[in-house]
């Protein structure tokens, strides 16, 4: 199999607008190290921490929700990425891909190569929290060609497009590990935010298949693609939780926007419910009453690094069929602006995919 030397990329250039992602055709293709192998992508998908990064939302400086200066990038941001350490440019983005292994670093078997894989999007280190990001501290999907480890490369076996298979990995992901971490179980009934968005419409699939009673916050007009996904209930964004369910009725919450709704899904959880998050879109900065975590023995849980069994278990759903892809639309790499514009709308439900690459 031919491999080119240089390809096409987009590079986060710095910290702002649209004009720090540059499309170049002549970036090195990278050379597969001990234990890696290197991977022709055929599609990746968009996230917010995309977005996030790009912007310098992950900064502590920042207070505002993701969508307030996706344009132009936030000011007064600083270089602290989500990791805490400064952020490295110029960085190929793109944490979702979905592709072949065309070649293989030393002490990986050779017979890999041909086969088709999903990329787990956390490198695992020494320990559980000695993490790299695919996209973050290394480079990502958002090229022609991408390196990562051979532990995180993935054979799958699916009859599923590259682009209907890049819609998986970082946003059910993310979702399964809440689920995990939250332990919830059949018969339980879970309050999931941000349901039609990539994580969230994943959760409400994921908790579905675990048996619980799913209950979404998605805006009316994608009610009913979001109870497709086996949501028993959607509310709206802006719903009075108290007032719809008392002071004590859900067993779990998924929350992926935060913002002004903290306080009211913690009142409405059960006694010693779970509260699982990985997301802040409508801001980070929330209030909390510790009456009610301690009052009620309530477990608030972040979820980011990925529990050890996530990705392999994903994996299997997709190859059994038991969770289906939820893409809302695809765009060429050229486009990754048009891309990140029609994401930033939220008027979609799944994931925006980038594909057609070059040959």
């Amino acid at each position: 199999m031919s491999i080119a030397t240089t390809m096409h990329a987009v590079l986060l250039t710095g910290h702002g607008g649209y004009e720090k992602l540059v499309l170049r055709d002549d970036v090195p293709v990278p050379m597969p190290g001990q234990g890696d192998v290197l991977i022709r992508i055929g599609a990746a998908a968009v996230n917010n921490t995309d977005i996030n990064t790009r912007i310098g939302w992950y900064s502590k400086a920042v207070a505002e929700a993701t969508n307030a200066s996706a344009a132009t990038g936030i000011d007064g941001a600083g270089n602290d990425g989500w990791l805490g350490a400064a952020f490295a440019f110029p960085r190929i983005q793109g944490a979702d891909a979905c592709g072949r292994i065309v070649s293989v670093g030393q002490g990986v078997d050779p017979a890999r190569i041909g086969e088709r894989v999903l990329v787990e999007p956390a490198f695992r280190g020494n320990s559980k929290y000695d993490i790299r990001y695919f996209g973050s501290e290394v480079d990502g999907a958002f090229a022609d060609y991408a390196c990562v480890p051979s532990a995180h490369a993935h054979a799958i076996e699916s009859p599923l497009s590259d682009v209907e298979l890049a819609s998986f990995p970082c946003a059910y992901a993310t979702a399964e590990n809440i689920l995990t971490r939250i332990g919830l179980m059949a018969g339980e009934c879970v309050l999931i935010t941000g349901a039609s968005g990539g994580v969230g419409s994943a959760a409400v699939q994921l908790a579905n298949r675990r048996g619980a009673e799913v209950i979404a916050m998605a805006s009316s007009d994608k009610a009913e693609a979001v109870r497709a996904l086996g949501a028993t209930h959607i509310i709206p964004r802006d719903a009075d939780l108290v007032a719809l369910f008392g002071q004590e009725h859900f067993d779990a919450a998924v929350d992926i926007v935060g913002g002004i709704q903290f306080g009211a899904i913690l009142n409405t959880l059960k006694r010693g419910g779970r509260y699982g998050v990985s997301g802040a879109i409508a801001g980070p900065i929330v209030d909390l009453d510790l009456r009610t975590l301690y009052l009620k023995d309530l477990r608030l849980i972040g979820c980011t690094v990925l529990e050890p069994e996530v990705f392999a278990k994903l994996v299997g759903y997709i190859e059994r069929g038991e969770i289906r892809p939820m893409v809302a639309a695809a765009f060429g790499l050229a486009d990754i602006v048009a891309a990140q514009e029609a994401f930033l709308t939220k008027q979609h439900v799944g994931k925006i995919v980038l594909t057609g690459w070059s040959d």
